[in-house]
């Protein structure tokens, strides 16, 4: 694996790695120089982001959403001299609390652009695609739209 290759990897995992620890600014920092298509909530800004996690990510005592987020099989797509990458990803999110066992509660795919900025990657842009869902009532106080299941955009 090449260094950007992992580096874009990296970035890919500490995501998940901070918002299953509840971390949630610290997860949207990850994303301040990116857009994001969030579904029904249109394009955000990492504020805007961290807005919306903050208002429908249900935290527990420990402070954690008490999930596992997954990522997997991703397809990167790298132009070293351009500094510029995509990634194609797909994750499922665990949870278990109190109440539920363990299980799944979601999968879809992360779409992801990159920018080398000052020689460090970050993200330039994500589109969530949410394909299926289980119990998100101990997950989310809002429900999200399951996505259509058609074809990627041509531009990813």
């Amino acid at each position: 694996m090449t260094d950007s290759a992992l580096a874009i990897t990296n970035l890919l995992h500490r995501y998940a790695e901070a918002i299953d620890a509840g971390h949630l600014e610290e997860a949207a920092a990850l994303f301040r120089h990116a857009r994001i298509e969030a579904g029904g909530n249109g394009t955000l800004d990492h504020a805007g982001l961290l807005a919306l996690w903050r208002r429908i990510i249900v935290l527990y005592p420990c402070g954690t959403p008490r999930t596992r987020h997954l990522i997997s099989n991703p397809i990167l797509e790298i132009d070293e001299a351009a500094g510029t990458a995509t990634a194609r990803s797909c994750y499922t999110v665990f949870q278990a609390t109190e109440q539920m066992a363990l299980q799944a509660i979601a999968s879809g795919r992360y779409l992801d652009r990159f920018a080398r900025l000052d020689g460090q990657w970050c993200f330039s842009a994500r589109e969530y695609r949410l394909d299926l869902t289980g119990d998100l009532s101990r997950h989310l106080r809002a429900s999200p739209t399951v996505q259509s299941r058609g074809a990627m955009p041509g531009s990813w």
